[in-house]
């Protein structure tokens, strides 16, 4: 590269290849950095010629490096699109992942006519972090009531700032999975911490909140606690979906089965992986 010139958008995006990144990581940081964060990969495409200013380029370099280190790229944006949402994220909370989208489409299932006629449809997702599933659950179905609980005050500021910067009624508490949270919902969803503490996956993950990642030895104490709690915040015929680890279907699966619940089953995620495991209470019992 020419030192006497600024780089161009194309030099900027090779130099961050030579050391290591992936192109879209890249790309993303790159449309961050020059203040175009919704133009697109194409527009860079269109634009490669265009010089990069020297601060900026010293900008992009520096959270090329900081990507490097581990550090998420929603983190280092500020940005993380989900469903369709742009939601801001930070370190107070869960990068959302692509792969939790396939639990927002099977709540939206379980929630949608003819199951539910009677009533506006009442939801719960636990462990909200960014909001992520319950503000995606509230854009898709404006009438249902969305309730977000989370047990961390930091992640509920963030999720309660991305509801409101997108005008989305979600109602919000802070609150242990369901310990003190009223009335029986349809559905309740969660995307749980889910690895084993002792997991050594966790080490690439130090720059995201532990408490929402690790699950005891493993990785199943929190999605215990859920289904323990959930029958008596579930409506007859509601349902419980969790989000879980690659190789935790069939354990959760055996652990709602135990618990009564019936039609339990798994959905795939993305890479064809069960990722979600729910159960439907059953119709004639209650539980007080």
């Amino acid at each position: 590269m020419n030192n006497s010139a600024s780089p161009t958008l194309a030099q900027a995006l090779a130099q961050a290849h030579t050391l290591g990144l992936a192109r879209i990581d890249a790309q993303l940081l790159l449309l961050h950095t020059i203040g175009r964060p919704d133009a697109g990969r194409a527009w860079l495409l269109a634009h490669d010629t265009d010089a990069l200013d020297d601060a900026a380029h010293a900008r992009f370099i520096a959270l090329c490096q900081r990507r490097l280190g581990g550090e998420p790229v929603a983190y280092l944006t500020g940005r993380k699109e989900f469903y369709g949402l742009p939601l801001q994220v930070d370190a107070r909370v869960l990068d959302p992942r692509p792969d939790t989208e396939t639990l927002v489409d099977w709540a939206l299932e379980v929630i949608a006519p003819p199951y539910l006629n009677a009533h506006a449809p009442r939801v719960v997702d636990l462990g909200t972090g960014s909001g992520a599933i319950a503000l995606a659950l509230c854009s898709q179905r404006a009438d249902a009531q969305v309730l977000a609980v989370d047990a961390s005050a930091d992640a509920l500021a963030v999720a309660q700032a991305n509801a409101e910067r997108l005008g989305l009624a979600v109602q919000f508490q802070q609150a242990n999975w369901l310990a003190g949270v009223d009335g029986r919902f349809d559905a309740i969803v969660s995307n749980p911490p889910y690895i084993p503490s002792a997991d050594p996956h966790l080490a690439a993950l130090t720059h995201e909140p532990l408490q929402a990642l690790a699950s005891g030895a493993d990785g199943l104490e929190d999605i215990r606690t859920i289904i323990a709690q959930a029958p008596a915040h579930l409506q007859p015929g509601g349902w419980l979906l969790l989000e879980h680890g690659h190789d935790q279907a069939d354990a959760v699966q055996a652990l709602l089965t135990t618990r009564g619940f019936v039609q339990v089953q798994s959905r795939n995620d993305l890479a064809g992986i069960a990722r979600c495991t729910g159960g439907q209470w059953p119709l004639a019992q209650t539980v007080k």
